[in-house]
């Protein structure tokens, strides 16, 4: 009898110890499923122009052109993410050069105030960690690079 609820006991805790993992692991699978893999840290083009505008005011001569760069990004990551020719290392390494030159690109169409807004904003998200992380550096609510 003492066997038998020690048993039963065992098996409760290791059912209550694993099923989260189990849930969040099937939660885990479900998500990028349903995402397309270019898509998991990257921000549509739009949404990142509409927080641009949000943030820096932006004119709809500037949205337009920011736009279009963040559109000509998003090709040229999806591009660099089909390529299996490149080493893990490289690819990363063209990915933060396309970052930097997007970067470049927004920022020359700025006014100076916009200017030292932007920079504050990249430098704010810098300090999250996310070029450090490999992830993408706006993938949250400042611009992406």
């Amino acid at each position: 009898m003492l066997k038998r609820c020690f048993l039963a006991l065992s098996l409760a805790a290791f059912a209550y110890a694993v099923m989260p993992l189990a849930v969040a692991q099937d939660n885990s699978n479900t998500q990028q499923q349903a995402a397309p893999e270019h898509s998991r840290h990257h921000i549509d083009p739009q949404q990142r122009t509409d927080m641009l505008t949000k943030h820096l005011n932006l004119t709809s001569d500037q949205q337009a052109k920011v736009l279009d760069i963040f559109k000509s990004e998003q090709s040229q990551m999806e591009s660099l993410h089909s390529d299996t020719s490149l080493s893990q290392e490289d690819r990363r390494s063209k990915m933060m050069d396309i970052h930097k030159t997007t970067n470049d690109q927004v920022r020359a169409l700025l006014t100076p105030d916009q200017q030292k807004q932007f920079d504050e904003m990249q430098s704010h998200h810098e300090g999250w960690g996310h070029h450090a992380g490999g992830q993408n550096p706006g993938s949250s609510d400042s611009p992406q690079q």
